[in-house]
């Protein structure tokens, strides 16, 4: 396999652990990035090694990057997304894949139009702890599964982000800030979903800034902040996922279980790479910790990337496909869709659950 020659679009607080991981995969070679501040690009480009600071208009037009990761604020994602495509790149993109569905599907037009990839983080469903939960159920550990239930409980953002009024804008929110992680996880162990219930309300209309960058100032909240519904997978399971940035007081409820014929399965947090996993089964007063798979137990953002420049080569579909992010997408959008309405939303997209990650291989190659 040759290596990847990559771009990265945005120099903001994420792009730090992309730039130290892509150093360490085989496959990828990080040449440039780009930043709308030139200061925090060269910045970043310095902490990082990456030997060339370019415009966004150069890494578009340069002739040697392949592949560009776009780590651009959710409102641009599919604008800057469709430019990379356009340039004849392959691209990998921050989650959310795009702000709205219509977005989200001229982003995989324009891939299937030009015959290039599209990936999207999340890409934690790739850690040890996810992929350890995924065999336990298709072992059958836990027989049938049934049902699942998904709680991403939050204060907010606003006590300690520098700048949080976009978490509180349009395509902001609970959902759609964390919503991805849980439900990619989700579907990872459960296949794709098929229908969607939702309810959804916000505390107040207004927050006050804490942090030190802008403490004082008063943001609006334009969009709902308390999401909650059910979902129904194809393959049977029904689900229940809350996502809040209303919880002031914290929660004891764990991240994702799932519930089978023969017992329960705790899943690890979502938005990280590791564990614990423990199962209880049928009969049984004491939950067991799971040995966790070999593989990524460290913050390995990037390795979707990775994933996708093997796929690029080889021809096998990779794992953080658009498909599935836009399949993510149209869920988040259900909720607050069937809210509104007040009525079921059936979805119109479906994805392949991604493939299971190899355990003989070693790490950082990701070349099956």
């Amino acid at each position: 396999m040759k290596t990847m020659k990559v771009g990265i679009i945005g120099c903001g607080k994420i792009s730090g652990i992309y730039m130290e991981n892509c150093h360490r995969f085989e496959v990828l070679e990080l040449v440039a990035v780009a930043d709308l501040d030139r200061n925090r690009a060269e910045e970043q480009a310095a902490a990082y090694n990456v030997p060339n600071v370019y415009t966004v208009d150069e890494m578009f037009a340069s002739p040697e990057i392949e592949l560009i990761i776009n780590l651009t604020i959710p409102a641009v994602h599919a604008e800057v997304c469709i430019r990379a495509l356009e340039s004849g790149k392959h691209v990998y993109v921050e989650k959310p894949l795009a702000v709205t569905r219509e977005e989200g599907q001229a982003v995989l037009e324009t891939a299937k139009r030009k015959g290039l990839l599209v990936g999207c983080a999340p890409e934690t469903f790739f850690g040890s702890g996810i992929q350890t939960a995924l065999q336990l159920v298709e072992d059958g550990m836990i027989g049938k599964p049934v049902a699942a239930t998904a709680f991403m409980m939050s204060r907010g953002h606003e006590f300690w982000h520098p700048d949080p009024e976009f978490y509180y804008a349009s395509g902001g929110g609970p959902m759609f800030d964390m919503g991805p992680y849980y439900l990619t996880a989700l579907v990872q162990l459960l296949g794709p979903i098929k229908s969607i219930a939702g309810m959804t309300g916000k505390a107040m209309t207004e927050r006050t800034i804490t942090s030190e960058k802008k403490r004082g100032q008063i943001i609006p909240v334009d969009i709902p902040t308390h999401v909650t519904g059910l979902l129904q997978f194809e393959q049977g399971a029904i689900g229940t996922l809350i996502t809040s940035f209303d919880v002031f007081g914290g929660s004891a409820l764990p991240p994702i279980e799932i519930y089978g014929t023969h017992g329960t399965l705790q899943v690890p947090d979502p938005n990280t790479f590791g564990g614990p996993v423990r199962y209880r089964l049928m009969g049984e007063h004491e939950w067991t910790e799971a040995p966790l798979l070999p593989g990524y137990q460290q913050n390995t953002r990037g390795i979707g990337v990775a994933d996708m420049a093997y796929a690029v080569q080889s021809g096998r579909a990779h794992r953080a496909s658009g498909e599935l992010a836009y399949h993510v997408l149209e869920a988040m959008w259900a909720f607050h869709d069937s809210s509104d309405e007040q009525t079921f939303y059936k979805m119109q997209s479906t994805c392949q659950r991604p493939a299971a990650l190899p355990v003989n291989l070693p790490l950082y190659t990701l070349d099956q």
